[in-house]
């Protein structure tokens, strides 16, 4: 980071040591660190100087940093927004995400990993700010809107990995794989990366089972074609060249489906709805 480019970082919490231990290990990385001990004192800081980056704990004395978060997101220009907290129950995440926090990292981490992240979520490009609509946020009905970015999938996978905390670490891998392999053939095929589109997420949790719905906005990938490439796309279409979705940044297509159909019990695809449904089967 240059000297002529210093973002400036507002730190929140009411742990003073890690408060101090987080500022200087961002000041040592090229960052303009201020603090603040709760949320008043917080937003009193952000009325007063433009900040790039808020790190904000949630449990705050008072005032939560949701609350915080809220008010926050009523600015004109509100700063990018890391949450941190030690309380990841899926009603906390999803009230974070609704409120569009930018990412979510829980207590306690190496404080090395703080400047990791902040450079990842100022460096992420314009399209990273685009807002994910929260249709449903209970627990065991989840549904959402996202844009077709790959930034989106990447947010929306970190919050999906936390929800699914509690699973079994072989259980959490294989839903974490199938969703994420699903999302982004979504999101590169059927939304071809356009963010003026979204993809419409689901994800139903009972006792014994867990079901995600994913409808692609576009021609994706048919699953009963499995496994060729550019799956659903016409020969004439432009993004079925491999030119062309090496430019884009875009993955071969197709072939990532084949190992999701062995991380779920099942794996269901809708043409006539352009949809793609998948369960898994936990133990009582």
């Amino acid at each position: 980071m240059t000297a002529t480019a210093r973002p400036r970082v507002l730190v929140v919490d009411d742990d003073g040591a890690l408060r101090l231990a987080i500022a200087s290990l961002l000041d040592a990385a090229g960052y303009q660190t201020e603090q603040a001990r709760d949320g008043p004192e917080a937003l009193r800081k952000l009325q007063h100087q433009q900040v790039e980056l808020l790190l904000l704990d949630i449990g705050l004395p008072g005032m939560s940093g949701l609350d915080v978060l809220a008010e926050t997101r009523r600015q004109p220009a509100p700063p990018r927004i890391i949450m941190m907290t030690a309380d990841d129950t899926p009603e906390i995440l999803l009230r974070s995400f609704q409120e569009q926090a930018d990412r979510f990292i829980r207590k306690p981490f190496p404080p090395r990993r703080i400047v990791e992240i902040a450079n990842d979520v100022l460096s992420a490009s314009p399209t990273a700010t685009l807002p994910i609509e929260v249709v449903s946020a209970r627990p065991e009905w989840v549904e959402l809107l996202v844009p077709c970015t790959r930034e989106a999938a990447g947010r929306l996978e970190t919050v999906m990995a936390h929800l699914d905390a509690n699973l079994a670490p072989d259980v959490r891998e294989s839903i974490a794989y199938a969703f994420r392999e699903l999302l982004l053939n979504a999101v590169e095929w059927g939304g071809k990366l356009d963010p003026s589109r979204t993809v419409r997420i689901a994800c139903l949790r009972a006792n014994r089972m867990l079901m995600y719905r994913i409808a692609d906005p576009g021609t994706g990938f048919d699953i009963e074609q499995l496994p060729h490439a550019a799956i659903g796309q016409p020969a004439d279409d432009p993004i079925a060249h491999m030119h062309v979705r090496e430019a884009k940044g875009i993955r071969p297509g197709g072939f990532g489906l084949l190992t999701v159909r062995a991380s779920v019990d099942e794996l269901l695809y809708n043409e006539q709805r352009n949809e793609v449904v998948f369960i898994k089967y936990l133990d009582s």
